[in-house]
């Protein structure tokens, strides 16, 4: 077994920090294309790595807001297989803070429970997701890029700003007025007393 800290499966570095929040971000497999991404990195080759990486994940922000791709998550039975899953492995495998379920990714802010690994949790909620989601749109093949986001959640204050990011999504993105109008959003929940 792998023990905590950073690691790759060749395209993303992750950081496995047993059970502490992390924010992740994981989307649809055509969401953004690679070539957007190769532009991207050919612009900003003069920057420093950090400089980089928060610039890039600006633009990929921005980008995915926009609502390319296929965006099968806009469909209601889609999006709530998808917020099902994330609920069902809710105290069962992490303990949630915040969640949106958007057209073309997700947005999760979770405590992976102790034992538990980030990877194993990725892999079994984004396997079972896809398996659910091509069934219904009888379709097969990718539904989710390979890999997905995460940044550990340092204090109290950062959990709150990353649940206020993850909630106000659908704003920002013009899909509505307020974050507890989203139905597929922790928001939504929590004004609905639903959890």
């Amino acid at each position: 077994m792998r023990g905590h800290g950073w690691h790759s499966r060749g395209y993303l570095p992750h950081f496995d920090g047993g059970s502490i929040p992390q924010s992740i971000t994981f989307r649809l497999f055509d969401s953004l294309l690679k070539t957007v991404l190769e532009q991207w990195s050919h612009e900003l080759a003069s920057q420093s790595s950090k400089a980089m990486d928060i610039e890039m994940r600006k633009r990929i922000s921005v980008y995915l807001d926009q609502g390319h791709g296929s965006c099968y998550l806009k469909q209601p039975p889609i999006a709530k297989i998808i917020q099902d899953a994330i609920l069902f492995f809710d105290t069962d495998k992490y303990l949630l803070s915040g969640w949106v379920v958007m057209p073309n990714h997700v947005h999760l802010v979770t405590t992976p429970l102790p034992g538990k690994r980030l990877t194993s949790i990725m892999q079994s909620l984004k396997s079972f997701t896809a398996n659910q989601a091509n069934r219904v749109l009888k379709r097969t093949g990718m539904f989710w890029m390979p890999d997905y986001y995460d940044r550990y959640i340092r204090n109290r204050r950062h959990l709150v700003a990353a649940i206020d990011y993850v909630e106000d999504n659908p704003v920002k993105a013009g899909l509505c007025r307020r974050p507890e109008d989203w139905k597929f959003n922790s928001a939504w929940f929590r004004a609905h007393e639903e959890w």
